[in-house]
């Protein structure tokens, strides 16, 4: 006898740390600093949307086996900040056997929704909940902050990037891999001995690949008017040929896949694609929406 009745998979709760707090951005403190979010009106500096990444990885690799860290994307809307000391656990629905498609969600202790997201396995993903979103944006009305950016619109330049074990990761990120494995919410050994690692190298974690894509991004230039501080939005981290591996030199390229707007925002989604160290074959690619908060632009309202 078989049932249709839905399983969940979860996780542990888990109480994510806040490593932002000295983030610097646009030569000013961003939203992450208790006093910079105090000042938005938020009651404390957020934890990094992705942080909450690493919690699916376990679950993930459950439902889809190994090919998830290979072929695997989650693509995922924020819907509410995490503070330090608050705990979040992740949910997974179990799909049928042989899909390639799940639901996967996370929530405070007290149920309160953090993210949302699709889980998929590649190449055939389907539509993603990001795309499914982008397909219903309208377009903006009027853009201030973002008034010089267009859509397709390239980076600068291309970008060498790499992660090492110790390497501080610059302004943006100022901590290291090893400091950001130390504290961790789901550790594996495959994270840092090769020999455990089924691909013989120690792979970057899921919530570090934002990091690795994100690190040099000031590089692209675009113009961006500020100062204005932004939080991320909408996340979508998709392996291609995957996974990303500590030590690894990579290439990236970034181009505006959207521009929107909310009542409080305006949106700028990039979309970064990560090569292998020739610039030839797609490794990864993220689109991320930076959400910039229109009151925190000086006389937004007289533009």
């Amino acid at each position: 006898m078989t049932f249709a009745t839905p399983l969940i998979l979860s996780g542990p709760l888990r109480s994510p740390r806040q490593m932002l707090a000295d983030q610097e951005y646009g030569g000013h403190t961003s939203i992450h600093d208790d006093a910079m979010a105090e000042k938005l009106g938020f009651r404390a500096g957020p934890i990094e949307g992705p942080t909450h990444f690493s919690l699916f990885p376990p679950l993930l690799h459950r439902i889809f086996g190994q090919v998830w860290f290979e072929r695997g994307c989650i693509s995922a809307h924020y819907q509410n900040m995490v503070v330090e000391g608050e705990e979040v656990r992740a949910f997974a629905e179990t799909p049928p056997q042989g899909a390639t498609r799940t639901r996967v969600w996370a929530e405070k202790a007290d149920g309160t929704p953090v993210l949302e997201a699709s889980a998929t396995i590649g190449p055939d993903h389907g539509p993603t909940l990001l795309e499914e979103r982008l397909a219903g944006l309208r377009p903006p009305e009027r853009l201030v902050i973002l008034a010089d950016l267009k859509v397709g619109m390239s980076g600068r330049e291309e970008e060498k990037v790499r992660m090492d074990p110790d390497q501080h990761m610059g302004a943006l990120y100022p901590f290291s891999l090893n400091q950001k494995l130390s504290v961790i919410t789901e550790t594996s050994p495959w994270y840092v001995d090769p020999a455990a690692s089924p691909w013989g190298r120690a792979i970057i974690p899921l919530e570090m690949v934002s990091v690795l894509a994100e690190y040099s991004s000031a590089k692209a230039r675009f113009p961006v008017k500020g100062p204005a501080v932004g939080l991320f939005a909408d996340q979508e981290i998709r392996m291609i040929d995957g996974p990303l591996f500590v030590g690894e030199d990579y290439v990236i390229r970034r181009s505006i896949a959207a521009l929107s707007e909310s009542r409080r925002t305006e949106s700028y989604w990039v979309r970064t694609q990560i090569f292998d160290q020739t610039g030839t074959r797609l490794k990864a690619e993220m689109l991320l929406n930076h959400a910039t908060l229109k009151h925190s632009y000086a006389g937004y309202s007289e533009a």
